[in-house]
């Protein structure tokens, strides 16, 4: 009786136990599931708050057409190589690749110590993802994936413009006809960013190394990791954090944080004189600075009658009368001359308006 009691007895946990194992794999099962849906949910929302626009409207479809997996860049640049770097800057390092379709690209991946932050990688996808204009280097994805933040941009064969600019041996294979089409295309591409496209953009840090040169000796402009979106009625606008390049950057953006516009004329105006003599430009004043539109029309028509240039602003007008000072040179081994010169030690050619 008691062993038939027993057997009796067992029946039941054994029918439990055999029901509730089922149930708990099932369950493990789902878990597993609601965790992965989670992950992918969350990387979606983020995805999503760093393609936020201005308007406040995420843009999810164009996020996940320029995704790349972390994979499929490894493979572009064969684990970042170091044979397949190409360039190096205070932002992280950029990567020649292959994409699985065949078509080079250019990898920038941004250094995790860099100074360009998550606020920075959104802002250059927001920006870039929604141009199109051939003096513009376009975007073909990114990666966002654990502590890596990857831009993936067309692949421009003929390195910065300052590459040729400021190398003795490179400089001769640009000529002035080649000059005046890369100051034009910049001109077109600027214009585009402040007047033509969706989005009214002012670049920040136009530079000679953020001028990329295609196949053709094309310009195309780069790097708008601190460019701002301005509204449709909007040009100008004041930040606390100032972004860019010394000796590029306009005064009032400089002292003040107010950008414009007219901020990236100021520093087209210096590529410009560095293109041509190498001096810097110092127009002080904004509303002696040309617009874009004004600037393309001037280097396309050759029947346009040319303002009358101001006086170059050598001298400070809000601090002392004069930046000369004067020092002594050695004409001879007994004689000494005095001359003027800027702080720099330069001398100063004062050029009159035609």
């Amino acid at each position: 009786m008691a062993v038939g009691g027993n057997a009796k007895g067992e029946s039941p946990l054994r029918a439990a136990f055999s029901i509730a194992v089922p149930l708990i794999g099932v369950a493990v099962v789902l878990f597993i599931m609601a965790l992965v849906f989670l992950k992918r949910r969350l990387r979606k929302s983020y995805i999503a708050m760093a393609l936020e626009t201005s308007d406040g409207v995420a843009d999810i479809f164009t996020a996940e057409s320029l995704q790349y997996s972390l994979t499929e860049i490894q493979i572009a640049t064969n684990n970042f190589s170091v044979d397949n770097k190409i360039g190096e800057g205070g932002f992280g390092r950029v990567y020649r690749g292959v994409l699985g379709n065949g078509q080079e690209v250019a990898v920038k991946r941004l250094s995790r110590s860099s100074g360009q932050g998550a606020e920075e990688f959104k802002n250059e996808i927001v920006v870039v993802a929604k141009l199109q204009q051939r003096n513009l280097v376009p975007l073909l994805g990114f990666c966002l994936e654990g502590e890596e933040k990857i831009l993936i941009y067309e692949f421009v064969p003929n390195k910065s413009l300052g590459y040729f600019l400021f190398d003795p041996e490179n400089k001769r294979s640009l000529n002035w006809s080649r000059h005046y089409n890369i100051i034009g295309g910049i001109a077109k591409g600027l214009l585009y960013l402040h007047e033509n496209s969706r989005l009214k953009i002012v670049h920040r840090d136009l530079k000679a190394s953020n001028i990329l040169l295609d196949g053709n000796m094309s310009p195309k402009i780069a790097d708008f990791g601190m460019a701002k979106i301005c509204g449709v009625d909007q040009s100008e606008g004041n930040t606390n954090r100032i972004a860019g390049t010394f000796g590029y950057m306009a005064p009032e953006y400089m002292r003040r944080g107010q950008f414009s516009t007219k901020s990236d004329v100021f520093s087209f105006g210096v590529v410009i004189l560095e293109i041509v003599t190498g001096l810097l430009c110092v127009e002080e004043y904004v509303s002696k600075r040309p617009t874009m539109a004004s600037l393309v029309n001037m280097l396309n028509c050759s029947s346009v009658t040319l303002p009358t240039p101001h006086r170059p602003a050598v001298f400070w007008s809000h601090g002392s009368e004069s930046m000369v000072e004067e020092v002594e040179v050695e004409q001879s081994n007994t004689e000494r001359i005095s001359i003027p010169s800027s702080v720099n030690e330069a001398t100063i050619t004062e050029p009159y308006p035609r």
